[in-house]
């Protein structure tokens, strides 16, 4: 599991795509996720300072503040594609990390550092409860991806009992931290990891389990033709700094816009 050889099964067919471009592939749709929910929602519209229902009547009467939801919803769904993305990335790094300690203690680190980055886009304050960042999300997955390793000895009614169980705390996990994507990504990161070996079947279950996120579900095309291979990629540490490091951005053009 963790001597860092390639022990990906084949991809199903298609055009070759690398763990680089899968990741750059994420990283760009989940920018405009928060593109969407800091700059457009929490700037533009303001939806913080409105009930459901105001904004609804808002929305009716006021033909900018549609537009502008529009084009949020729009980018909402372009951010939904990394959903997907980054559950099957985490558990491929999950299978050929050298160090599932560091690695737990990576996204541990990251998720701390970028909480108040999060919050700042998100809410408009350094520390709010209301949602934690996906960094978090992935701490508790690949504790549970750990627990499908621990127990993958026990044989029948007990194996697929232990599996459960731990898909069902991971869950309960992210539920009570309110971490974002945490549901869905707990359940994605198990389809994936349980049904590594019949990577077709897995990616077409992820599919149908993301519709929920209703344009995740298109993330099943660059999945399927996911080649095993790294590819060309920049240093690990870059990939995790551009969480914060894009957040952060996203609050002072938010602070722009707003003229705050």
């Amino acid at each position: 599991m963790t001597d860092g050889r390639d022990a990906s099964p084949k991809r199903p067919g298609g055009a070759a795509k690398s763990g680089a471009s899968l990741k750059l592939y994420g990283c760009v749709t989940a920018f405009f996720y928060a593109l969407s929910l800091s700059v457009f929602q929490r700037g533009l519209i303001g939806t913080g300072n409105y009930t459901a229902q105001e904004l609804s009547e808002l929305m009716s009467t006021d033909g900018r503040v549609m537009m502008l939801s529009g084009w949020a919803s729009v980018l909402q769904l372009v951010g939904n594609l990394s959903v997907p993305v980054f559950a099957f990335l985490l558990v491929e790094g999950f299978y050929h990390t050298g160090s599932l300690k560091k690695y737990l203690l990576r996204m541990a680190f990251f998720g701390m550092l970028s909480e108040v980055p999060y919050d700042l886009a998100l809410y408009g304050r350094p520390w709010d409860l209301t949602g934690q960042n996906v960094f978090f999300t992935y701490f508790v997955c690949l504790v549970m991806l750990w627990s499908f390793s621990y127990f993958q000895n026990r044989q029948g009614f007990m194996l697929w009992a232990m599996r459960l169980a731990a898909v069902l705390a991971a869950a309960v996990w992210v539920s009570v931290m309110r971490s974002c994507f945490g549901l869905i990504t707990v359940a994605l990161c198990a389809v994936y990891a349980l049904l590594r070996e019949k990577r077709g079947q897995a990616i077409l279950i992820g599919a149908a389990v993301s519709v929920a996120y209703i344009s995740a579900p298109v993330s099943a095309f660059p999945l399927w033709n996911y080649a095993g291979a790294r590819g060309r990629t920049w240093n690990k540490f870059i990939y995790y700094a551009l969480y914060p490091a894009h957040l952060l951005l996203l609050w002072a053009v938010t602070l722009a816009v707003t003229g705050m």
